[in-house]
């Protein structure tokens, strides 16, 4: 399966509390809120959002993704006020390989309610059952202990921390990695 069947049409998922979906112009001020907090933006490859503007011109950059049918996040949409609280997404995919990694990042506000696991666990079943992916994995900077906590919740698996893995804000980072394999997710999640 190519990515441009899937992101030109990106399909909206919903779970309990949320639904998953396109991101639109309409949400840069919900977005500006998370985007601009620099707690947020702490454990993430990119920086705080200076101004509304700067909001916008990312959800353009994520507009023309989807046009062209390129790798780009849903929107984490919470079902009780419409408000779009975060993104999600498979930053990377191996077509050839069956593998994918997802990033996500959710406004501080949500942080600790279960909201990034149950996001991240309709897109884990969404990449075993319909992109048919063998392994999903996950990484984040050692110190982004919330992040991590999401891994376990998903029973990913601990695989090791690469040392200077990645140069972000400034300096190397080492990355802690985790993953889940499709007979372990299904098995764990009953599929």
């Amino acid at each position: 399966m190519e990515s441009k069947n899937i992101f030109m049409n990106l399909p909206t998922i919903e779970t309990e509390r949320l639904l998953l979906r396109k991101i639109t112009l309409e949400d840069a001020q919900d977005m500006f809120q998370y985007g601009s907090d620099a707690e947020v933006s702490r454990h993430v490859t990119w920086d705080a959002h200076q101004t509304l503007e700067d909001t916008k011109e990312f959800i353009q950059i994520v507009l023309t993704k989807y046009e062209n049918g390129d790798l780009a996040p849903w929107g984490i949409v919470l079902k009780e006020t419409n408000q779009l609280i975060g993104t999600i997404d498979f930053v990377s995919w191996q077509t050839n390989h069956k593998t994918a990694e997802i990033g996500y990042v959710i406004s501080k506000i949500y942080w600790g309610q279960g909201i990034t696991t149950e996001a991240s666990k309709a897109i884990l079943n969404y990449g075993f059952t319909k992109m048919d992916l063998v392994r999903i994995q996950a990484r984040c900077f050692v110190e982004n202990v919330g992040s991590e906590g999401v891994m376990k919740k998903l029973r990913m698996k601990y695989e090791g921390t690469v040392r200077k893995a990645m140069f972000a804000k400034g300096k190397h980072r080492d990355l802690k990695v985790y993953a889940v394999l499709k007979e372990d997710f299904k098995v764990k999640n009953n599929l």
